[in-house]
């Protein structure tokens, strides 16, 4: 289950009841598990699946995911269905209390039955039990109150739109658009990332009908790109779903996890519908870039460190190795409001994902090569010469 508060990453994708959502001799509740990315949240590194520990920041203080093996002492084994499901949609555990947002049960709350009973299978037949105490939550005291969040609930949480019209559609067009809407905004939660937030933390729209939804967001440093404006087609963004990258393309940073753990598991049609959903959206101006995030500038500077340390790998024209190395023309990240993005790749390098029968490519940290105004003046000759603002 991802964070939502500061959700990393991603186009996370996720299956519903369909009678193909189970590839190969996956469960339907395992597809679902891994599709959610439930492991990537609920596992700390070098840990065991699903039993919990991994920190995550937020305004408030760090928390840390909980364990949900079938333990009847530290995890949910005593969860009845009831339990389970009031958890995941409604953000309630077993004795009462409010569970953070870090769950984006708003989102969850959109799942169809069957799919819930699936995933409850799973989790109580199929996840391997943990004993794996969970950690106490760094929240100060004074901040740590819990019944607040059942205002919060009461204000952001719909459980009357699980909807799932995609198996009663009447033209093909209509059964792509309702399962890709049914993925994107339920199980998948690509909003908890992609969308801004408010001062509640609330995501500012969780379904298509907001003019904001999955418009782009900063999250834990990094941009998480308008989803609302992809210009490629859509085998390409399928192909970047399961492998990572395309001929022009490569995700790096919080969302090549996203991949590894999650969405390379995912049925052909099921990306189908995620890709038709989301190049249904027509908002070009959406994410254009800003200059209000640039540092100052030194072209002349740029251009030499450019050439040094990057045009060896992304070209001279930035337009990078096909199915390798990912062109910086119009590169979402290079493109971005605020530059944090491309700060991080070139400060602690970053790596595509590792996929099923793709290797994965390094890009190596130039934070111990390069100066902080070194740096600065790359970012900025490669965000004035391939970003947008170039153009204008």
């Amino acid at each position: 289950m991802k964070q939502t508060l500061l959700a990393i990453g991603c186009l996370i994708v996720a299956g519903n009841a369909a009678a193909d959502s189970s590839p190969g001799n996956s469960s339907p509740g395992k597809y679902i598990a891994r599709a959610s990315d439930c492991v990537a949240c609920h596992t700390a590194e070098g840990g065991q699946p699903m039993a919990g520990g991994k920190k995550f920041s937020t305004p408030v203080g760090d928390i840390y995911a909980t364990n949900i093996t079938p333990d009847k002492t530290a995890g949910i084994g005593n969860y009845s269905y009831e339990d389970f499901e009031k958890a995941v949609r409604q953000g309630i555990a077993k004795d009462g209390h409010a569970l953070y947002p870090a769950m984006p049960y708003p989102s969850y709350a959109r799942m169809t039955d069957k799919d819930i009973h699936d995933l409850y299978d799973y989790f109580m037949n199929e996840v391997p039990p943990s004993a794996q105490k969970n950690k106490d939550n760094d929240i100060p005291w004074l901040l740590s109150a819990r019944w607040p969040l059942h205002i919060w609930n009461w204000l952001y949480v719909d459980d009357t739109q699980s909807v799932n019209n995609a198996n009663k559609p009447d033209e093909q067009h209509n059964v792509l658009l309702s399962r890709g809407a049914y993925l994107v905004e339920g199980p998948g939660h690509c909003g908890a990332c992609h969308t801004p937030r408010g001062i509640t933390m609330q995501e500012k729209g969780y379904d298509a009908s907001s003019d904001v939804y999955l418009s782009g967001a900063m999250i834990d440093g990094w941009n998480a790109p308008s989803l609302r404006n992809i210009s490629m087609s859509r085998e390409e963004l399928k192909g970047l779903l399961r492998t990572g990258k395309s001929q022009h393309d490569a995700l790096s940073g919080p969302m090549s996890e996203v991949v590894t753990q999650s969405t390379q598991y995912m049925t052909d049609g099921d990306l189908e519908a995620i890709s038709y959903y989301l190049l249904n959206f027509n908002h070009p101006d959406a994410g254009a870039v800003s200059t209000s995030g640039a540092i100052t500038y030194s072209p002349k500077d740029g251009k030499t460190l450019y050439s040094m340390y990057c045009s060896t790998c992304h070209g001279d024209d930035g337009k990078g190795k096909d199915f390798t190395v990912p062109s910086l023309v119009n590169n979402s990240i290079v493109t971005a409001k605020d530059p944090a993005s491309l700060l991080s790749v070139i400060n602690d390098g970053t790596q595509t994902p590792q996929t099923q029968g793709n290797i994965s490519f390094k890009m190596p940290a130039y934070k111990q090569v390069m100066s902080e105004e070194e740096r600065n003046n790359v970012v900025n000759y490669v965000r004035g010469t391939w970003g947008k603002q170039a153009d204008k």
